[in-house]
């Protein structure tokens, strides 16, 4: 085994009820005035910021976060002359939130910081200190030192990434779970497997990450589809959290694959949603990962792990299989229904290919094995 470092916020608190943490923890900061990141839900927010006793500007984001939004939110902090970030809500605000702390105190163009479309210049200074409040269970935001934004001009979605994007407080409350439409319980929570299953195969995963990945899967198992058909009892929503919290740490730490590889520029080429697009690769890219390692790399540990993988979600049968199960009954349409076209398949796989996630993927792909995964989840 190579040697490994691991990268998570300041602090990490977990349990129903914590996210009443927040003021105290502002309060220990110093911090005179927020600003406040959410998503286009209101669910939490309003009484959220009645709970924080301490002036807040509050900044929403609408759909996924764009360049010129963050841009436009660090205008907003430096302006109101905020002194800490609470991001709240979903994987976008999260990632929002941490981007707008983060520039608030670094002074280049945020293109000169971003991955694939600009410079990927270092974030030489720390930004606001952030806390991050997850309102979903799936893309682990909260614990990550990236923030993905997208680039509508170059339809693509890339990463903004630093040590100084990771929050200095995450609270995880699965009491904040209540209430989650049925449509992004879905989708993130296909999301919150994704990250597991690739980081569990990873080249790069280590023994922190496989162990965090056999209880993250072994929770999503037992809890996800039946808190869709049967709701959302206090302990699948725990079950359903801790996965998104550990999927976090493990992608933070261990990379990624072609799942993911693929999801940045479908995200920027379509904007499809990101939760629905990993959960309809995700079964096609284990079964082509299987049979390539099969094939030409054997004794690959990655193999042994996707036979760990069918043990801990199919009780030892065909976990692509079980996925797939999943998938149909969670309701997440096909890909053609994102508006992805055949003719840009073969664009889309050159850009996935090119794609940081895909480094982390147990083996390389050919050309044709891309395209048969794209074209598997059309129709």
């Amino acid at each position: 085994m190579s040697g490994f470092e691991l990268a998570a916020p300041g602090r990490i608190a977990f349990g129903p009820g914590v996210a009443a943490q927040a003021g105290p923890a502002l309060a220990a900061l110093g911090a005179k005035r927020i600003l406040l990141v959410t998503g286009k839900s209101a669910r939490h927010a309003d009484g959220f910021r009645t709970s924080l006793k301490l002036p807040a500007v509050s900044y929403a984001i609408f759909g996924e976060p764009t360049l010129a939004m963050v841009t436009e939110g660090r205008a907003l902090a430096r302006s109101e002359q905020c002194d800490a970030v609470v991001a709240l809500g979903g994987g976008s605000a999260i990632d929002a939130g941490k981007a707008i702390a983060a520039l608030a105190r670094n002074d280049n163009d945020l293109l000169d910081y971003m991955e694939v479309v600009g410079k990927a210049m270092p974030l030489p200074r720390p930004g606001l200190p952030c806390i991050a409040i997850p309102t979903t269970a799936g893309t682990g935001a909260e614990v990550t030192k990236n923030s993905v934004l997208a680039s509508p001009e170059e339809r693509v979605k890339a990463s903004l990434r630093s040590p100084h994007l990771l929050p200095v407080l995450a609270l995880i409350d699965p009491d904040l779970l209540d209430g989650i439409p049925q449509t992004i319980l879905a989708r993130t929570g296909l999301d919150a497997l994704s990250h597991l299953v690739e980081s569990f195969v990873s080249i790069r995963a280590n023994p922190f990450t496989l162990g965090l990945g056999r209880e993250g899967m072994a929770r999503i198992a037992r809890s996800l589809r039946p808190a869709f058909e049967h709701g959302l009892t206090p302990e699948r929503r725990e079950d359903l959290a801790v996965a998104s919290l550990f999927g976090g740490l493990c992608l933070a730490n261990s990379g990624l694959g072609a799942v993911h590889g693929f999801a940045a520029p479908l995200g920027g080429m379509w904007k499809a949603p990101h939760g629905a697009v990993c959960a309809a690769l995700l079964p096609p890219v284990m079964a082509a990962n299987v049979a390539a390692l099969s094939q030409r790399a054997p004794q690959s540990p990655s193999l042994a792990r996707y036979r760990e993988v069918d043990r801990l979600l199919a009780d030892g049968g065909d976990a692509p299989r079980w996925v797939a199960d999943l998938v149909a009954a969670l309701a997440i349409p096909k890909l053609a229904s994102m508006g992805v076209k055949r003719e840009e398949v073969s664009l889309l796989v050159e850009k996935a290919k090119a794609a940081s996630s895909m480094r982390g993927n147990p083996i390389v792909l050919a050309d044709e094995e891309l395209t048969a995964i794209v074209k598997s989840t059309m129709e």
